[in-house]
Order: C-alpha cells, then sequence, then structure tokens
C-alpha cells in the first residue's frame, strides 16, 4: 500500500449551513484521514494523505466518502493537476527561468498547454511524463499517478457540460 496526496475541493448545499457540521459527520463515516479547509464560504477543502493501491483507489474512496458525509456536495477540483511554469518549477525543484528555458529549448516536444495567454496552464501529467521521458529530472512516481488521475478525473467532470452532437462533431475532426 502506497500513501497519496492529493486536495479535492467541493462546493456545499448550502453557504449559510454550518461547514464544522460536515467536518462531523466525515469522522462518521470514517474519512479521518484529511485536513479540511472551510475558510470560504459555501466551499470545503481537503487535503488528503490516503493509504490505497493506486490514485485511482485512493482518490475514488475519499470522494466516495465526502458524497457519504456530504451527499449534496458538488466537486470542483481535484489536484494537483492544472499548473503554471511557476507551479512545474516547484514541483521539481528548480527555477521558473530554467522551465522557461526548458520549454523554449524543445518548442516542438514539449506539451502543449491547454491554455495559452498571459498565464499558461498544462495538465500536471502531461508535463511530469515528457519530462520523464527525457529523464531530465527525478520524477515521483506517486505524484505522477495522482496528476493522472485528477487529469482524468477533472476532464470527465466538465463533460456533463458538453452538448453530445457537438462532441461527437469535434471528435470526427480529430483534434
Amino acid at each position: 500500500m502506497k500513501a497519496y496526496t492529493f486536495e479535492l475541493k467541493f462546493s456545499l448545499p448550502k453557504a449559510s449551513q454550518e461547514p464544522h457540521l460536515f467536518v462531523e459527520r466525515l469522522g462518521q463515516v470514517g474519512c479521518t484521514d484529511a485536513l479540511v479547509g472551510i475558510g470560504q464560504s459555501g466551499r470545503i477543502a481537503f487535503h488528503f494523505i490516503r493509504g490505497a493501491n493506486s490514485a485511482f483507489e485512493a482518490i475514488l474512496s475519499a470522494i466516495k466518502n465526502i458524497k457519504e458525509a456530504i451527499p449534496e456536495a458538488a466537486l470542483i477540483e481535484a489536484s494537483p493537476d492544472l499548473v503554471g511554469l511557476s507551479d512545474i518549477a516547484e514541483i521539481l525543484g528548480c527555477s521558473r527561468q530554467n522551465i522557461r528555458k526548458l520549454m523554449m529549448n524543445n518548442l516542438v516536444s514539449f506539451p502543449t498547454p491547454i491554455h495559452e495567454g498571459k498565464t499558461m496552464l498544462w495538465h500536471l501529467s502531461s508535463i511530469l511524463s515528457w519530462v520523464k521521458e527525457r529523464n531530465r529530472y527525478q520524477i515521483d512516481e506517486l505524484l505522477l499517478d495522482v496528476a493522472s488521475t485528477n487529469m482524468q478525473l477533472n476532464i470527465a467532470k466538465e463533460t456533463v457540460h458538453l452538448d453530445p452532437s457537438m462532441q461527437k462533431q469535434f471528435l470526427a475532426l480529430g483534434s
């Protein structure tokens, strides 16, 4: 069994409800391995270090625990997943400038950001996989497993907003 570290952020059913009541319910369902953040009205965040055989198993069981204690809670985000250059640098233990240079020197092969603009964003798993393939930095395999699982979860969560006919046409374009 391995220890997986990740965060889950949820919206609460009613912002006026007392979040400490949810914390008590979490303990009652056996979810005692999370630090709980309740600082923002209508939101609750969980920082887990959960033992499991895979990141998928750890994250799925955490979500099931949370939904058992707070059935109306809606997942906002699982992290780590989306990262910018500074986040990547921190994770890899180097400077932002070093990561920018790495990106600029490898424009053809460096992972394509999911958002380009003043701030660029990537899925962490894409970056870690790219770095691992090139043996540039030591990569934590548990972090890569968590990042890959969270990417899948966050994308799957957003599919409820898709128009099925549009999705079919977009997929047919082979984007």
